[in-house]
């Protein structure tokens, strides 16, 4: 056979690399893709000086009774608009989680939750919060109760009024962790700091605010005899000006380089937004034109780069009279499945009684459509097994690893078993988690380490 004529240069595919040297590199760094760990279903914020190490058991507690007085979760499921079909499975997974990890992910408030405080009281409060998270860890070690897999604080803001505040409640919470955590004597493999700490800088508008949460998390590491990159944070997204700053350009992207890859996550501030943008009051909500087009500016920000969004929360809680628990019940519900159908797996739940709508529609969503996803992962499984006649769809590559994607989530929340995925795409959990992130880097630190 003949070589086909070709027109370039035999030595242009090296200029051409040469020419690109740069951008690949930057594309490398900046838009590493999903590590593929698991990212909690939601955030729960409670004031700091109100959380013990029993706080999730009894928010799990809280939460089953309250659907045992609503006559079920059952009943639940179907006011929260689970298929008949579905809610058998989705019911005995939400009780199971209940009971098992009400809780995924904690967050010790000592900023708009807590208040304002005598520096006294803020400072002990501080060093308290390091204590419980430090013994939820150690008890989530042990398997002694149900603990959140993520917990952390939210201290105050890094704007001139709190910013000596907030950087010295930081401080005396990590300090207090890795001094007095006593993580390491209870046997929990590490550093010193729990597995799944998490810090949450809220009310974020400049680059430069980012700048110097990074440069407090370097000095602390050296400090305290951390590894460098240990103490990594999520930003809030409560003001204008973190959409579109002075200069007319989304700052997000420059954020994230400011904080050379301490960046976990986004999450997206309800009602402190929609306040700073002049919805009034009766019309602040999650599902707000203005919310949609923040959320949508922080999920092209940023989209490959691994760090991950969170919706925000509803105040419309379920904790009154039959009626209104049922009003508040149904929307928090309708809420949480537009967020998921709209890839924002993540959110604010503030009161124990939005746990049954949070677990029952989000294992909903997940088993609702699995049956479809895994015969089309099947179906692309099965195109590199010699003697398999064609499939009746044909997927490409990229939609192949958003199926996996979807499914790896499905597992790694608990709505899915790895072996019911197994029998029914043929892939086995790392199988599975290979497709849906194939350039998954190693080494690359998750978020909270979970």
């Amino acid at each position: 056979m003949s070589t086909p004529a070709t027109s370039l240069p035999a030595s242009f595919a090296d200029l051409a690399d040469r020419l690109l040297e740069g951008t690949d590199a930057d594309l490398a760094r900046s838009y590493p893709g999903e590590d593929g760990s698991r990212q909690p279903v939601h955030t729960c914020y409670v004031p700091a000086d109100l959380v013990t190490p029993r706080t999730a058991r009894e928010w799990g507690e809280t939460a089953l009774d309250a659907a045992a007085q609503a006559g079920g979760l059952a009943g639940l499921a179907a006011l929260a608009g689970v298929e008949e079909h579905l809610r058998e499975e989705v019911v005995a997974r939400t009780e199971r989680k209940l009971r098992e990890e009400p809780v995924e992910d904690l967050r010790l408030d000592l900023e708009d939750g807590y208040g304002e405080r005598p520096d006294a009281e803020e400072d002990e409060a501080a060093v308290a919060a390091a204590r419980t998270v430090a013994a939820m860890a150690v008890s989530r070690h042990r398997g002694e109760a149900p603990q959140p897999a993520y917990a952390g604080i939210r201290f105050k803001c890094l704007e001139a009024p709190t910013r000596s505040r907030g950087l010295r409640t930081l401080d005396l919470f990590v300090t207090a962790l890795v001094r007095e955590g006593g993580l390491a004597a209870a046997g929990v493999a590490g550093d010193g700091l729990p597995p799944g700490l998490v810090l949450t800088l809220p009310k974020v508008s400049t680059v430069a605010q980012v700048q110097v949460m990074t440069e407090a998390c370097g000095t602390l590491e050296e400090t305290l005899g951390l590894p460098e990159g240990r103490l990594r944070f999520e930003i809030q997204m409560e003001t204008a000006p973190m959409v579109l700053g002075l200069d007319g350009a989304c700052p997000i992207p420059a954020m994230l380089r400011a904080a050379g890859g301490r960046v976990t996550a986004l999450h997206y501030g309800t009602y402190d937004y929609s306040a700073a943008l002049g919805v009034a009051a009766e019309f602040q909500s999650m599902e707000h034109p203005v919310a949609d087009h923040a959320k949508s500016v922080m999920q092209v920000a940023v989209a490959g780069t691994g760090v991950r969004l969170s919706d925000g929360s509803t105040n419309r809680l379920p904790v009154g009279d039959g009626r209104q628990r049922r009003e508040a019940w149904a929307l928090h519900a309708r809420l949480v499945r537009r967020s998921l159908e709209r890839a924002l797996y993540q959110g604010w739940d503030l009161h124990a009684h939005q746990l049954p709508t949070r677990y029952l529609t989000t294992y909903a969503f997940y088993r609702r459509s699995f049956d479809a996803a895994a015969h089309r992962l099947m179906a692309y499984h099965q195109r590199s097994v010699p003697g398999i006649e064609a499939a009746d769809v044909a997927d490409e590559p990229a939609t192949a690893r958003a199926l996996a994607r979807f499914v790896h989530r499905g597992v790694l929340c608990g709505a899915l078993g790895a072996d019911e995925v197994e029998a029914a795409t043929g892939l086995g959990e790392h199988d599975l988690r290979d497709l849906a992130h194939p350039t998954t880097a190693v080494g690359v630190p998750t978020p909270g380490g979970i």
